[in-house]
């Protein structure tokens, strides 16, 4: 079954800088696109850093560790550049990447967006926390066509009429009677697969139990 990638969902518009762009460049470019963070440059468009709005305001404070302070000893942080301000390494992540990988990484990371790279590290796009909750806004009619074409007919090999599915707001019900008992598990795990299913309902029963069925036994026959 096909899933949604990270490059299906990611912005490929990115607002980003350059080490070298000052501290006041930063803050106007996430005013000025109300955004909440941009990746950091190189010369050869791979990402080297992450500047966040709690970056710039921890500098701007005096909160976090600073690369000196002012001349009057006052304690002022004196990072002025992207370079100086941005939290490095970046997490980044690969088009390719599923959306239930991205959500992972993003959780395990504490990050809230990841630049999207290729395989060189050079910037692609980005993907937000925001753009990976958009697929749980997924039309049912959509959910419903998937779990009936890919799970149903085209991963078990059964037959479209087979299952009676409803979906409503992302969860899917699934009615109707299966040949086999191990049958069962299999269609929910694969439904429960599915980009933008929240929940799976299983109302499914099945004409044998798979430990009930035997092969036929041979009749031995005399040697003659």
């Amino acid at each position: 079954m096909k899933h949604i990638t990270v490059g299906d969902l990611m912005t490929d518009e990115v607002v980003s800088v350059v080490s070298a762009n000052s501290f006041k460049d930063v803050a106007k470019l996430l005013a000025q696109h109300n955004i909440s963070g941009l990746p950091v440059l190189d010369s050869e468009d791979r990402v080297v850093g992450v500047i966040s709005e709690s970056d710039l305001l921890v500098r701007q404070t005096g909160t976090g560790p600073a690369t000196g302070t002012s001349p009057e000893g006052a304690g002022r942080p004196t990072a002025t550049t992207a370079g100086e301000v941005m939290s490095s390494p970046a997490v980044t992540v690969l088009a390719d990447e599923t959306v239930t990988g991205a959500a992972r990484l993003m959780k395990r990371r504490g990050v809230e967006r990841l630049p999207v790279v290729d395989e060189e590290g050079r910037l692609i796009g980005i993907v937000t926390r925001r753009d990976l909750l958009g697929l749980f806004l997924r039309p049912d009619a959509e959910i419903r066509r998937r779990v009936v074409e890919d799970v149903l007919v085209d991963t078990m090999g059964l037959r479209a009429d087979v299952v009676a599915v409803h979906v409503v707001d992302g969860v899917v019900t699934l009615e109707g009677e299966l040949e086999r008992q191990s049958e069962i598990p299999v269609l929910i795990r694969l439904t429960e697969q599915l980009d933008g299913v929240v929940a799976v309902m299983s109302h499914l029963t099945t004409r044998f139990e798979d430990g009930r069925l035997r092969p036929p036994e041979r009749t031995a026959h005399p040697m003659w």
